[in-house]
């Protein structure tokens, strides 16, 4: 079976994660892989979250798992001849990924700029913490800072409004960058494109839920406090259980389910977390006396949202993972690590063979010739393909948003009786003129598109949607699996209109197992993945993120489809491709169970403190809030030793620069460290503290409330908003990609949001309808441009 990618030769000059995951979903798609290192090694190599020592002769477990599949290169960037080997095994490759950390990447001749100058013909991937351009381009930044500065860390009003706002755990803004910079050197192969990622843009997309847009069309935040979510994750009687409530009616089941109907006043407005956080209390009561299986038995047949909090200790064991086999040991160490995040048939993703050792192809590894491109390198990367999109909420629509940016032509499939739900869920008053197209997360997660209102569950309907079909080239749906399996429009059907047709199913949990027909909001999807058990305080239940399970979800299937579509471009194969938003998590968080496997550790959440930086937290500081509180604070994570004495040095502890000079003991004295920066950092503004500190080269950002992204400079300066009208709603600020193609100058947005069956006559005029045929439908309630109860 050919791969994907066959043919192509990659150069990894990165460190860290980032760079890491990119090259292995490379790698997975049959890339050959070359990773290229200082003579000291990738740092990740000696790397272990719970901090088990890694032997000299032997790597760490996570670049174990990351590294599988690629061969290993050592170059010193002092020895002239070393250099010129990597410039001779970039002139024989197609793309490189670079990454700043090393004494390699850092050579003036490997930098980003300087490669794409000297191998014009070479694909360029740089990931940076801001991009490579604009005026905190070289500003210090960890995985924390970037969240601070993201919006990330609030979120969506996410943590106990009584304590500190709590981070996300795990890195996994790495792992977005990661992915979302596979995404863009896939679709550039071929092209010689520099293309610039910049991971903080990546953390605003994967972790807020498009803030700027929502304020700017409705004049609020999308939540303006912080609460913990209701029930959320519980104790229950054997442990913890996580139960979520999106809907009215998955409240008003909720209330039954626990026999206590009279909580919901049939006369008043169901306002869910008002009414669920004055009765959790006895709420959580109830789910104290009930085991986990009993309450998540129950919840399943109410069809409520609901999951196991799993950990690195028990992710493997849960009924839905072991029933799809979704660990394997590791080809080299043996320890667990996931399963591909998609699945296709036919099986042409190339299974993981045994990291290299440090250097250990240095002397057989010869350059090899750049595959000859039939792509065409201007222009927009996916013009000429059509998808249909038959997807809703989030997590689908985010994936086929980024194919509208890129070129395709997405007809966004809806139907009057059930429009796409994120048109629903504004809080819009229904008096409003035309409520349903004013919602700014439909505005933000759909432009581009055209809209199609189709009800394929009648015999018309059904036959327009196979024409649809037939003219696409790809469809893409993220419904519960029985549901377009019960309207006939399952692969092989689907395989039936067109045979090359490139169909990504997104389910919950899959396409088969025990979980396979669950209910899957984002939190459920965090849960059960070992998201959420990273996040929070130590001594209280986790945290869901609220999320990351969506938007990570259309990333990975983003990358499916990239593959299948390189696949039919060879082949003119059509391919499934199943991308199941579960499976796309435990990659993300696949540290917990490799970190258990290999070292029996259980990873825990530690509140804002990390295993990258010491100290690592959030600081208090002098200001207000927007909304006259206290929830104002700035996140400090000091990385290295070189950091730590320029912290002291500004804060006027010179004495701790040699007292806690090695990071073991500033790890000893957190809490005297913390107690110290939050008398400092209380007594300044936000931006008197980032003032002083990042200048002196401290990692440190505002921790932002996420409306207020678009008033970075940043951002500003890259362009990452673009102000766009729409007829209904007005306009606004829109965020673009985490990425900037050298060749691809703006705007990524180049119409607004479709309005509901906007393109209905437009379309089914292509597919060979006539004005009356077109007119009788509308009039039988088979296509129409607005909501059938209205």
């Amino acid at each position: 079976m050919t791969h994907p990618l066959s043919g192509f030769t990659v150069v990894d000059l990165s460190s860290g994660i980032a760079g890491a995951y990119c090259t292995k979903i490379l790698a997975d798609g049959g890339a050959d892989v070359v990773k290229v290192e200082p003579p000291e090694g990738d740092p990740l190599r000696k790397w272990s979250a719970s901090g088990a020592a890694i032997p000299p002769d032997s790597d760490g477990a996570l670049f174990s798992y990351l590294a599988c599949t690629k061969r290993g290169v050592a170059a010193d960037p002092d020895d002239a001849a070393a250099l010129e080997h990597v410039h001779a095994l970039l002139a024989g490759a197609d793309a490189a990924v670079w990454s700043p950390e090393s004494r390699l990447a850092a050579h003036p001749s490997l930098r980003p700029a300087e490669i794409h100058r000297r191998h014009p013909r070479l694909t360029v991937t740089a990931i940076t913490p801001f991009g490579l351009e604009g005026p905190w381009r070289d500003r210090p930044a960890t995985e924390f800072t970037l969240q601070a500065w993201s919006g990330g860390i609030i979120g969506l009003g996410r943590g106990d409004p009584g304590r500190a706002p709590v981070h996300i755990g795990g890195q996994v803004g790495d792992w977005l960058s990661g992915a979302y910079a596979a995404a863009g050197t896939t679709v550039s192969l071929g092209t010689g494109r520099l293309i610039d990622v910049s991971m903080l843009e990546a953390h605003i997309l994967g972790l807020t839920y498009y803030p700027v847009t929502f304020f700017e069309l409705l004049g609020r935040p999308f939540r303006s406090g912080r609460a913990l979510f209701v029930p959320g994750v519980a104790t229950a009687k054997d442990g913890l259980v996580a139960i979520g409530c999106a809907t009215a009616q998955q409240w008003l089941d909720l209330c039954a389910m626990v026999g206590h109907p009279e909580w919901v006043d049939p006369d008043k407005p169901i306002a869910i977390t008002e009414l669920a956080t004055k009765v959790a209390p006895d709420l959580y009561e109830w789910m104290a006396r009930h085991t986990v299986a009993e309450i998540r038995e129950l919840a399943t047949a109410f069809r409520i949202p609901n999951a196991p909090v799993g950990n690195g200790s028990t992710i493997p064991g849960l009924e839905q993972f072991t029933a799809r086999d979704s660990f394997r040991p590791n080809p080299r160490d043996g320890f667990l690590q996931p399963r591909f995040p998609y699945r296709m048939a036919p099986g042409v993703l190339r299974e993981p063979e045994p990291a290299p050792r440090l250097g250990e192809h240095t002397g057989s590894h010869r350059p090899s010739r750049p595959r000859e491109s039939d792509r065409t390198p201007n222009g927009l990367p996916l013009a000429g393909v059509r998808v249909l999109d038959m997807t809703a909420f989030w997590a689908g629509p985010s994936a086929t948003h980024v194919l509208a940016m890129l070129g395709a032509e997405v007809i966004h499939l809806e139907s009057t009786g059930r429009p796409d739900g994120t048109r629903l869920i504004a809080g819009v008053p229904v008096t409003e003129d035309r409520w349903w197209e004013r919602s700014p997360i439909f505005a933000a997660l759909n432009t581009n598109k055209k809209s199609v209102t189709v009800n394929f569950r009648t015999e018309r309907g059904s036959a327009l949607v196979r024409k649809l079909v037939a003219s696409c080239d790809v469809l893409v749906e993220n419904y519960t699996p029985r549901v377009l399996d019960q309207v006939g429009l399952d692969y092989q059907s689907v395989r039936a209109i067109r045979p090359d047709v490139i169909m990504v199913r997104m389910p919950g949990f899959g396409l088969d197992g025990p979980w396979r027909d669950h209910a899957a909001f984002a939190y459920v999807i965090e849960d059960a993945s070992g998201l959420t058990w990273l996040t929070g305080n130590p001594d209280a239940n986790p945290v869901e993120p609220y999320s990351l399970g969506d938007p990570n979800a259309g990333l990975h299937a983003l990358n499916g489809l990239l593959l299948a579509l390189e696949h039919r471009r060879r082949t003119g194969e059509g391919m499934l491709v199943e991308a199941p938003m579960v499976e796309a998590a435990i990659n993300i968080a696949a540290e917990q169970v490799i970190e258990h496997s290999a070292y029996g550790a259980l990873l825990n959440r530690a509140g804002n403190r990390g295993p990258v930086a010491a100290p690592q937290n959030l600081y208090r500081t002098a200001e207000p809030d927007e909304y006259g509180g206290t929830d104002s604070w700035v996140a400090i994570a000091v990385a290295t030793d070189p950091q730590w004495s320029a912290l002291c040095a500004v804060i006027g502890r010179p004495d701790w620069a040699d007292e806690l000079a090695a990071a073991e003991a500033r790890r000893a004295q957190h809490d005297r460290i913390d107690g110290y920066l939050g008398q400092w950092c209380g007594q300044r503004t936000g931006d008197e503290v980032v003032g002083l500190l990042w200048p002196a080269g401290v990692p440190v950002a505002k921790v932002m409330q996420p409306h207020r992204q678009a008033e970075l400079p940043q951002l500003q300066a890259r362009g990452f908003f673009e102000t766009l009208g729409h007829p209904v709603g007005g306009r606004a600020r829109y965020s673009t990609l985490p990425l900037r193609f050298s060749d691809l100058g703006p705007p990524f947005h180049r119409s607004p949001a479709p309005m509901l069956g906007e393109h209905n006559r437009g379309v089914l005029a292509e597919l060979g309808l006539g004005e009356r045929e077109i007119a009788a439908l509308a009039e039988e309630g088979v296509i129409g441009d607005r909501p059938a109860w209205q």
